[in-house]
């Protein structure tokens, strides 16, 4: 009886023996596959981009408009007005107010740019009066208008690729507009200018964007760089290498990025 309870117990730790190292091999995968887990989830959000800016900043109302050239917009409900443009995406709200007929005509004159200002998300758009794009002089504009490729990254220059409000913008110092430069801010409420330019009526809204009227076809500073991109020669363009026609800058024609935020 006692040989029979030896062998039984011998058997019960031989086969517990046996069973451990089994499990041990069993759990191991388990603890690899929560580690690779654990890293993915790491490196996921790693590569996840960052916040973006808060769909409401820079959304202002009508009551925000300052600036001397406010009285002068259609006032009321009238087509151009604040009220009236509130409500219309701001290729739309441009097209009605009759202080922006020049920069109308001069949205048209490239091909699917309003259809792209109107379905862009959140833009700040700095728009010429028309006394700015007469400022121009007749000739000057003309060859704008019959010249898209030139045309397009000028007004370009103008629209930024996310919604700023007055308060915003002065605190900035400085924007990156969907042209790839800066443009700069200085001063505020009716001291505001932007590029230089003076704003006439500025801090409205419209469906999609907020605007500021100003007086100067705003104009990218020579030899800036745009955004993102060295300001330092090209290997080409080295001291001392020669290239035709007297080493003059080649300006390459870009479409108009499509803002996505």
């Amino acid at each position: 009886m006692r040989k029979a309870q030896r062998h039984a117990v011998v058997g019960t730790l031989a086969a517990v023996a046996l069973v451990a190292p089994a499990c041990s091999n069993n759990e191991q995968p388990a603890d690899d596959t929560a580690t690779t887990t654990t890293a993915e989830q790491e490196t996921s959000a790693e590569q996840s981009p960052s916040p973006t800016r808060d769909p409401n900043s820079g959304v202002t109302t009508v009551d925000d408009a300052f600036g001397p050239g406010c009285p002068d917009l259609p006032q009321d409900d009238e087509p151009g007005s604040l009220n009236a443009m509130s409500e219309q995406p701001v290729a739309t709200a441009v097209e009605s107010n009759p202080l922006l007929t020049q920069l109308t005509a001069a949205i048209n004159a490239v091909p699917n740019l309003a259809d792209t200002l109107n379905n862009s998300q959140a833009l700040t758009v700095f728009a010429p009066a028309d006394s700015a794009f007469e400022q121009l002089g007749e000739d000057q504009l003309n060859q704008l208008l019959a010249n898209p490729t030139e045309l397009e990254p000028l007004l370009s220059y103008h629209v930024v690729g996310e919604r700023f409000d007055a308060e915003e913008l002065s605190e900035a110092g400085s924007v990156a507009t969907l042209q790839g430069s800066h443009v700069s801010v200085e001063g505020s409420g009716e001291d505001m200018t932007v590029g230089g330019a003076q704003v006439l009526c500025g801090n409205f809204p419209t469906a999609n964007a907020t605007v500021f009227v100003v007086d100067q076809v705003l104009q990218p500073e020579e030899g800036a760089a745009p955004s993102g991109e060295s300001s330092a020669p090209a290997e080409s363009e080295a001291p001392g290498a020669e290239e035709p026609g007297g080493g003059e800058p080649v300006e390459e024609d870009g479409e108009m990025p499509v803002p996505t935020n």
